[in-house]
């Protein structure tokens, strides 16, 4: 195992702090992973229905809208392909607007051809709303646990996703960077500013009993391949354990708006 850091300290007017990244270099193509390590460590959950606030201009709880308000964009056609073949094939039993999507469809395209999942009363065509019999929620998501599949079969990459952020930058030569990190504000665009509250920021969203590199192994392993995801594992059990040695928490140094993202990078 090759070992190189480096820190270096980047401040703004709200923050001044330092990230940790681990680097892996992928063995079957010219790419190299850097992988959020502050934050796969943490004990980061989903909060829908037990808290989250959604991502409206003010609290939403009751309305149990989570991060689904607006519509899925698709990363690409494969990815959309996928989910109007799960609208194809899900029981009506467990999706509210089943009629509005057999009648109209279930991707909007703008006019810049830009995909996205449709809305429907303000929020994603696939959310069943409070009330609903068979839940509030995702429709994909209840059909994915009826049927025993992991829910990325169905659900749109970004969803299945979150709250992980993939971004891949090419280098020169045909090299490829590709960042694993927290979805944060800024990724929403300009609106992202204006939402009430969201979970990445939120300390009572860092309440699990495992770290989020365990809590989401298979989201991981889809996303990075399962070879990296394999070294990043082993990467990031040391690390736990060194800390636990040393009786300290798993840091987490929550990210507020217009936060940088300096770092002490491990390559591997």
């Amino acid at each position: 195992m090759r070992s190189q850091a480096h820190t270096a300290a980047h401040s703004t007017a709200q923050t001044e702090r330092v990230r940790e990244w681990v680097s892996i270099a992928d063995p079957y193509e010219e790419r190299t992973w850097m992988l959020d390590v502050e934050f796969l460590l943490s004990p980061w959950q989903c909060l829908y229905a037990r808290g989250c606030q959604g991502v409206l201009t003010g609290p939403a709880a009751d309305m149990a809208q989570g991060c689904c308000s607006y519509g899925a964009h698709f990363t690409c056609e494969e990815d959309a392909e996928r989910v109007r073949n799960a609208a194809a094939n899900l029981d009506p039993s467990l999706w509210q607007f089943e009629a509005e999507g057999r009648r109209g469809g279930v991707i909007d395209v703008d006019g810049e051809g830009t995909s996205t999942t449709r809305l429907v009363d303000d929020a994603c065509i696939f959310l069943n709303r409070p009330g609903f019999a068979a839940g509030a929620g995702c429709a994909l998501h209840l059909a994915a646990i009826k049927s025993g599949v992991e829910s990325m079969s169905l659900k749109p990459d970004v969803c299945w996703q979150l709250p992980l952020r993939r971004h891949d930058s090419d280098a020169e030569k045909g090299a490829v960077t590709s960042i694993v990190t927290s979805w944060e504000r800024k990724h929403w665009g300009d609106g992202g500013a204006e939402f009430y509250w969201w979970c990445t920021e939120a300390p009572e969203a860092f309440s699990a009993t495992e770290p989020l590199y365990r809590s989401m192994r298979s989201e991981l392993q889809a996303m990075i391949g399962g070879d990296v995801y394999v070294v990043l594992e082993r990467y990031l059990d040391t690390k736990a354990a060194e800390l636990a040695r040393h009786g300290a928490a798993t840091p987490v140094a929550l990210r507020s708006r217009g936060s940088a993202r300096p770092a002490d990078q491990q390559s591997i």
